[in-house]
């Protein structure tokens, strides 16, 4: 397996399709440079996640990835400090 990180959330108001209008968001993520490191390095497909937002009406989208121990590192380091 190896270290599972969250490599990426963001929040969006309510809205009737989450899985539509989480697309976008997610695409441009993809296309960042954590995004394509993250797609490149992951040991798995990274997956990503749709709860309700903590604090609101709105949800919350949110990517985890599998990663080695030196490349979870080298993430935290880099995107998560």
């Amino acid at each position: 397996m190896g270290v599972r990180l969250q490599v990426h959330e963001f929040i969006m108001g309510d809205v009737e399709d989450p899985e539509l209008y989480a697309a976008e968001p997610l695409w441009n993520w993809q296309q960042s440079e954590a995004g394509q490191w993250v797609m490149a390095n992951a040991i798995e497909t990274p997956s990503w996640h749709l709860t309700l937002g903590p604090h609101s009406y709105g949800h919350k989208v949110y990517v985890t990835a599998d990663f080695t121990e030196p490349n979870a590192t080298f993430f935290k380091l880099k995107w998560q400090v």
